[in-house]
Order: C-alpha cells, then structure tokens, then sequence
C-alpha cells in the first residue's frame, strides 16, 4: 500500500483552511499534516512535517506565499507548491510560478478537482494550461519583457536541438506520452530530456520551462 500524500494547508483565512481540510481528509490517499495562517510558519512546518504538497494562499498578513514559496524552492528537496487565489490573472501569482510553483488554483474550485489537482502534482505533473499561462503572462508582459526575452533565448541557446524541440512541447502544454508521440521518443527518453533540460538551465520544474519558453517568443 503505497503512502499517503502529505499535504501543508497554508491559508490566512481559518474558514478557508476548514474547507480544505474537511474536503481533503476525506480522501484515503491523502493526509493532511498540517495547517498555518501565515507565510512565516511554512519552512518550520515544513521542516517539521515533511510535506508532498504545500496548497499555499497567496495573500497573507505578513510573509505573503510569495515569498514563502521563495524560501521553500531554495531548500533540499522541497515540496511541491500549489498556490490558492481568487484571481485567473494575477502578477503575484506568475511570480510565484516563476519562483518554482508547480501551479495554481482557484479558491472555488470544485472539491473533486481538487484532489485531483493534488494528486497530479504529488506525482510531478504540473496544474497549469497553455491558455492560462499565456494569459497572465499578457497582463504583465510590459514589465521587463525585453530582459525576460534575451535571458530566455540565452538560456534555451544552452539546450540541444532535440532538448530544444522538448522544452517547446513542454511550453505547449503536452505530456511525456503526447511528446512521445510527437518527437518519435519512447516516454522514459522524454524525460530523461526534460530532466537534463531542468538541470543544464537551473530551473525546478516543468511550468517553469514552459514560462522560458513563452519569454523566449517564436
């Protein structure tokens, strides 16, 4: 049998944290390890808990999730962060996919995809559509733009042809199985690419390989 996913819920707002915890401790497959109402409870409790999953609030009173998902992608081995808000596009919310977020999800989401948003990325998938992406991206693309661009096209330059052609999959939103396909790869040869992809550009997961590539343009 195989282990529980750990999850840390990380909310200002205890009725927030009430919900999720009455509509997560339901499911066998996943526990619920902890709760904390601030941004600067999380790297104790995680350090603590060990937790899989961290479903992380956005806006907080005084360490916002941010910077609290900041802090948790520069420690060994960290959790997976899927960041709650109430906002489809939000500045706060690419920075946090940028900073190493697995993806995010909205406040009023449906319970059941909510557990299957915890289960995709317990097992390293990332929550995050193309659509989505692009749009946020649009909302704040005036800021910095131009550096974003010539820091991606420097970065992607760093890749293999083939890694290249990987990486532009991975923007569009495909699987390893779809990349497969596509590319005429078996599926543990995708992702041994898309892991040689992670490492030779320092990035923690695939959203953010996907967000190199939208800042890189056609």
């Amino acid at each position: 049998m195989t282990a529980p996913i750990r999850v840390l819920i990380v909310d200002d707002d205890a009725l927030v944290r009430a919900g999720l915890s009455m509509i997560l401790g339901g499911q066998d497959d996943i526990a619920i390890v902890g709760e904390a109402g601030d941004g600067s409870q999380v790297p104790p409790m995680v350090a603590e808990h060990r937790p899989d999953v961290v479903l992380m609030d956005i806006r907080m009173p005084e360490v916002d999730g941010l910077a609290a998902t900041e802090a948790l992608r520069g420690t060994k081995s960290p959790p997976e962060v899927l960041v709650l808000t109430t906002f489809h596009a939000d500045a706060q919310v690419l920075r946090a996919l940028r900073a190493g977020a697995a993806g995010f999800l909205l406040k009023d989401i449906p319970p059941a995809e909510l557990v299957a948003a915890i289960r995709k990325v317990a097992a390293g998938e990332p929550i995050l559509s193309p659509a989505v992406t692009r749009q946020l991206i649009s909302h704040v693309s005036g800021d910095g733009a131009g550096q974003r661009t010539e820091r991606a096209r420097a970065l992607l330059d760093r890749l293999s042809e083939r890694e290249r052609e990987v990486a532009a999959a991975v923007g569009q939103g495909r699987s390893n199985a779809e990349i497969g396909r596509e590319l005429f790869m078996s599926v543990p040869t995708v992702k041994a690419h898309v892991s040689r992809i992670l490492t030779k550009l320092g990035l923690n997961n695939r959203v953010q390989i996907a967000l190199l590539v939208y800042d890189a343009g056609p």
